[in-house]
């Protein structure tokens, strides 16, 4: 009983697992809890799927993989040894090389061997190691297709559909000895093959030009065309075995002697480490924090200049969604930035929930209410909020241009630009860098190789369309992005992003707080109708600033122009001249000039002279002077203005495009309510209804927590004690079928009553069929308690804890053999 016996199937070697490997596996291998298998056999079956098979192929490292797809070439079972072999070669070619690449192999086998253990891929001992049947058909080579090392299909494979003739000519050709029997046939040319000595002395007899063939077969593909007639040197190869026929024009190298040539390897160049991260400059960390700090400033600043640009209501939505090539375009140069930045500051924007739809009939982009919140924060924690919701978002801004699988283009802010990858290849560039020096800028290309090798399956997405190395693009968007972010400061990670990555924003936003100037409450007014903002400024200074003043260069200082433009945007608004003097007054280090007086007071003396209303529209003043003036005007034609009265006219356009039209003209009219009240215009009145920010789209299922995967284990091994445990044989009613292994036992409703009375009374354990209020049946071992009032309370061995069952939910029972908890 000491002794262990080897495991005949998946099932077996996962049944004998503990507990924590079961739930590595499941961590590993999430899709396997959806639902929760019923016990191990469903367990191991559902491992065997090829959509789940191929989802972990998928997460392999590159020697993993490598390590997999030798053993999907190896003879089935294979030893430890052989599969050594068939990764470090038998050391016939460049041999110190290989030496060399041999010690880091035999170093990294086990652990790569022990993942693919682990995530129930290979499964027995290292003397009988077997690949999971799915992931061997998926790379193991056919006779159709070579397998990802470059290898053909085996001799036995590539001649099954041979004549016994032609077996017999290639035998005579190769000098074996003559035989009818075509298995013995194969066998002897497989075992030709396999030997070093005669493949040695058999190649020694090729001409040079089939020795040049072979070299253009052996690392793959192994298929070859030829014509009816072929040249002595490929026709001697197919004389001789070396060539095997798959078609009438096709011939493939055999696997046993590609193995051959390659000296044993399956591979031409086995990469049991991980490339380095290489260093293209090494900068002062200081430097890179200040740098960093400047770029998470300028970054908060555009967004919200750029949701400031659409308080009164953003660009119109696409039928189809997300932003036009035009609109795009405009906000690119409101903003000072080519396009596809731009649409990299609107979708982190949406991500961060402080842009959405509006959902109006007209619809159209806007803040959300949580804009209003966000930019009442300090500057730090603005940052933190914009960095978080970008390393979450699985929205790419990086594909805006491009195209969908149908060629339909993408836009920005559109549909089609989630990618579900994003998120994980963000943090994996991030903790790449994070590994190096601070202060350290990495290669791109070595982070580039680094994610290849880490995921070598992943990089293309074709079902999203992309034909390319998806990872390897958004990896180069990760590092470009993360500089305009302020994530990195001159290629290197920022100290405050450390912190973001390790302790969560509250830590980053307090080291990145010092490294942000203190807003200022003051600027500097100059006598060419500018000011200057030499650096952030205070909210509510910079708001009134906005509005009164037209932006003219951005960077460490800020410049503002005063025009007239400007200053009727302000009266507008609802200030008066007396305010804005004051307010000038009070936050200008220098005098107020003398011309910027006199455009306020210009301005605001001509201001709400003429009303604007509703008639279709209408225009009225009390300088008949004015009104005749505008009626003189040819500018005034489109408009369709006529006279109502001495101090009215009226028009046939909107009231919007009459207030439009007059100023244009040179006037500045004012609009007014039906009660003759002026209408203030406020800026940023118009926000969208409240909106969550976008769920960004999970890659397959979520890692399940410690309690859930717990939970599924306890489940697992339950319904595998109740599925596996000796029961005794209930006697079978006359012509009533046999029960089929492993099915739910079956019992009338009195007979199931009654044995779980008498169960109850003698404290015996039984084994029931049971379905659930969803209609999921199980298997499960009770001891019944008490039986009352159509439930049975009972003590659940394979769930080890007390509950209740309504009678009418069991299928039925049936008694324990006398050894079965033993």
């Amino acid at each position: 009983m000491g002794m262990t016996t080897p495991p005949r199937t998946l099932a077996e070697a996962l049944r004998a697992r503990d507990d924590e490997s079961l739930a590595g596996l499941l961590r590993a291998r999430p899709d396997l809890l959806n639902p929760v298998p019923g016990d191990i056999t469903q367990l191991a079956t559902r491992a065997g799927t090829r959509a789940s098979v191929v989802r972990a192929l998928e997460h392999l490292d590159r020697f993993a993989l490598q390590t997999a797809e030798a053993l999907a070439v190896a003879t089935d079972p294979a030893t430890y040894e052989t599969l050594l072999g068939l990764l470090t070669g038998d050391g016939r070619d460049d041999g110190e090389r290989l030496d060399d690449a041999g010690g880091a192999i035999s170093d990294a086998l086990p652990g790569a061997l022990a993942t693919l253990r682990e995530q129930a891929l290979v499964w027995g001992e290292d003397e009988r190691l077997r690949l999971v049947r799915t992931a061997r058909e998926i790379l193991a080579p056919s006779p159709q297709h070579a397998s990802p090392t470059g290898l053909g299909p085996t001799v036995a494979e590539a001649t099954s559909g041979m004549s016994p003739g032609r077996l017999q000519e290639i035998l005579t050709a190769a000098g074996l000895p003559a035989t009818h029997d075509p298995v013995s046939a194969v066998t002897a040319l497989a075992a030709l093959f396999t030997d070093r000595t005669r493949m040695g002395e058999l190649l020694d007899s090729a001409p040079a030009e089939a020795l040049s063939v072979l070299d253009r077969l052996v690392w793959g593909p192994p298929y070859g065309e030829v014509t009816p007639n072929p040249t002595p040197p490929v026709k001697w190869l197919r004389d001789h075995g070396l060539l095997l026929p798959v078609s009438t024009r096709t011939v493939v190298l055999p696997r046993e002697a590609a193995l051959h040539l390659r000296a044993g390897r399956a591979h031409r160049v086995p990469e049991p480490r991980p490339p380095a991260v290489d260093a293209v400059a090494n900068r002062d960390p200081q430097a890179v924090d200040s740098a960093a700090a400047g770029q998470a400033l300028l970054a908060v600043n555009t967004v919200e200049e750029l949701l400031k640009s659409w308080n009164g209501g953003g660009p119109p939505i696409l039928r189809a969604g997300g932003l036009s090539v035009r609109e795009l375009k405009k906000t690119a140069t409101a903003l000072e930035v080519p396009e596809p930045v731009a649409a990299f500051w609107a979708e982190l924007a949406f991500a961060a929930g402080l842009l959405a739809s509006d959902g109006e009939a007209d619809e159209r982009y806007a803040p959300t209410p949580a804009y209003d919140d966000w930019a009442e924060l300090p500057a730090q924690d603005r940052w933190t909020h914009l960095a978080t919701a970008w390393l979450a978002a699985t929205r790419t801004s990086g594909l805006v241009g491009g195209q969908d699988a149908k060629g339909r283009a993408l836009s920005a802010l559109g549909p089609e630009l989630d990618r579900s990858a994003a998120p994980e290849v963000r943090h994996r560039v991030l903790a790449l860098l994070a590994a190096l020096e601070p202060g350290t800028a990495p290669d791109p290309e070595s982070v580039l190789a680094r994610l290849r090798w880490e995921r070598p399956l992943r990089g293309a997405s074709v079902s999203a369309g992309d034909t390319t190395d998806l990872r390897s693009r958004i990896a180069l968007w990760t590092l470009n992005e993360s500089e305009l972010l302020g994530i990195t400061g001159r290629g290197a990670l920022a100290t405050h992003t450390r912190a973001l990555l390790d302790a969560g924003p509250a830590e980053a936003a307090a080291l990145l707080a010092p490294l942000i100037p203190e807003p200022l409450d003051h600027v500097l007014l100059q006598a060419d109708l500018t000011a200057v903002a030499p650096g952030p400024l205070e909210r509510p200074l910079a708001d009134m600033l906005s509005a009164l003043a037209d932006i003219e260069s951005k960077g460490g200082a800020t410049v503002y122009r005063f025009t007239p433009g400007s200053v009727r945007r302000a009266l507008d608004a609802g200030q008066s001249a007396a305010d804005l003097h004051a307010f000038l007054a009070a936050h200008s280090r220098t005098p107020v000039p003398q011309p910027l007086s006199y455009l306020i007071d210009d301005v605001a003396r001509r201001h709400g002279h003429l009303r604007i209303g509703a008639a279709s529209s209408y225009v009225r003043c009390d300088d008949e002077a004015v009104l005749n003036e505008i009626l003189a005007d040819k500018r005034s034609v489109t408009l369709r203005l006529r006279r109502l009265a001495p101090t009215a006219l009226a028009a046939q356009v909107d009231p919007a495009s009459l207030l439009e039209g007059l100023r244009e003209m040179g006037y500045a009219p004012a609009a007014e309510s039906a009660e003759g009240d002026v209408l203030i215009t406020r800026a940023g009145a118009r926000r969208t209804p409240p909106r969550a920010a976008p769920v960004p789209v999970p890659e397959g299922p979520p890692v399940p927590d410690a309690t859930l995967l717990g939970a599924a284990v306890r489940a697992i091994r339950s319904g595998d004690t109740a599925a596996t445990v000796v029961r005794k044989d209930a006697p079978e009613a006359p012509g009533a079928p046999a029960a089929a292994p492993g099915s739910l036992p079956r019992t009338t409703s009195a007979e199931t009553l009654a044995t779980v009375q008498a169960a109850a009374m003698t404290g015996s354990a039984l084994w029931i069929g049971y379905v659930n209020a969803d209609g999921a049946a199980s298997q499960r071992v009770i001891a019944p308690v008490r039986v009352e009032g159509g439930f049975v309370t009972a003590y659940d061995h394979t769930a080890d804890e007390v509950r209740t069952y309504p009678l009418h939910r069991i299928t039925g029972v049936a008694e324990l053999a006398d050894d079965a908890t033993a």
